[in-house]
């Protein structure tokens, strides 16, 4: 049985190159041990290594997909050091700090929540929605005086950080939303189970200093996140309305269905951006994982970056884009 520095002496930067030795060491001080069923696959958005590790740490247990990206995504949500993801991230013009948050699950069922504040998990809160009550959606102080029904306890998500990033654009007001490498955005987790199940999530706390009451892609089943169990599964990142204007999720596992490989129908998806110009240079990635097991992913600008556990391997992609 390999320990756990075994397994993360195997992560490797997609590519070229190798991890810093601070991270490495870091990874290799957490226990795990080999994927012994090549079945399991998990991807998610951006450079979110101890998010993999906890969605692979309920997969080698033999759990379920679902309670896998549920592990998963509450990693960034409680992390202050995430500037867009739950705890820490940055606030709306109004210096509230508001999240998103969807999940799917191998049976179609989805739940989700829109513009709740001081809940640290709103992932878990809507697979609550998506357990417990007859709606996919709940909004603002309904979703929250549900969470607090729930057991989830109300806390304030606004970091010392994040306030002064906030005070700091106050001085400017100016509203030029820019994602890519350096502001990441969204984390989006798939996963495949021993079972081959699939399920997906899907975790933000949106645009930095966005309007109130502005919801992007993250919630939305459809254009942030979508699993079909009989064809695949696909998530994104980036500008929200961009996204939500090409329903780029459904479209992604609608390709599938069609006999298309995953990273290619994130190449079609992506290009299918390029005619929207009115959003300046923004930056949409995608990633997409199928019934078979084959993984996808691709950006509309370089910096998109995501990760996998594939076969014994953790990998850092550095994605593909359109734009060079």
């Amino acid at each position: 049985m390999n320990d756990r520095r075994t397994f993360f002496q195997k992560l490797i930067l997609g590519a070229g190159g190798l991890y810093s030795l601070n991270l490495l060491e870091t990874l290799s001080l957490m226990k795990t041990e080999s994927i012994k069923n090549p079945s399991r696959k998990l991807i998610a958005t951006w450079n979110n290594p101890k998010a993999i590790q906890a969605a692979w740490e309920v997969l080698e247990k033999n759990g379920n997909a679902l309670d896998a990206v549920e592990a998963g995504a509450r990693i960034p949500e409680a992390d202050p050091k995430d500037t867009s993801v739950g705890y820490g991230g940055l606030p709306d013009r109004d210096g509230d700090v508001t999240l998103d948050a969807c999940i799917m699950d191998h049976l179609g069922r989805s739940g989700g929540v829109m513009f709740v504040k001081n809940i640290m998990h709103p992932i878990s809160v809507a697979r609550l929605v998506m357990e417990k009550t007859p709606h996919v959606y709940l909004v603002g102080e309904g979703a929250e005086i549900f969470a607090e029904a729930q057991g989830f306890k109300k806390e304030n998500l606004l970091t010392p950080e994040a306030k002064k990033a906030w005070k700091d654009w106050l001085v400017r007001s100016e509203y030029k939303p820019k994602i890519n490498s350096e502001r990441h955005d969204t984390i989006g987790i798939l996963a495949m189970d021993g079972e081959g199940k699939l399920s997906g999530a899907c975790t933000t706390s949106g645009l930095a200093f966005k309007m109130k009451g502005r919801v992007g892609d993250s919630p939305i089943i459809g254009s942030g996140l979508f699993v079909d169990n009989e064809v695949g599964c696909a998530t994104g990142t980036g500008l929200g309305e961009a996204v939500i204007r090409k329903v780029g999720a459904f479209s992604i596992v609608e390709m599938i269905r069609n006999g298309m490989h995953p990273q290619k129908a994130c190449e079609k998806a992506i290009k299918r951006l390029i005619d929207i110009k009115e959003y300046g240079e923004f930056q949409v990635g995608y990633i997409a994982l199928d019934k078979k097991g084959r993984l996808g992913g691709y950006g509309l600008r370089p910096g998109f970056q995501y990760i996998t556990a594939d076969e014994g391997k953790v990998v850092l992609h550095n994605a593909d884009s359109f734009y060079k």
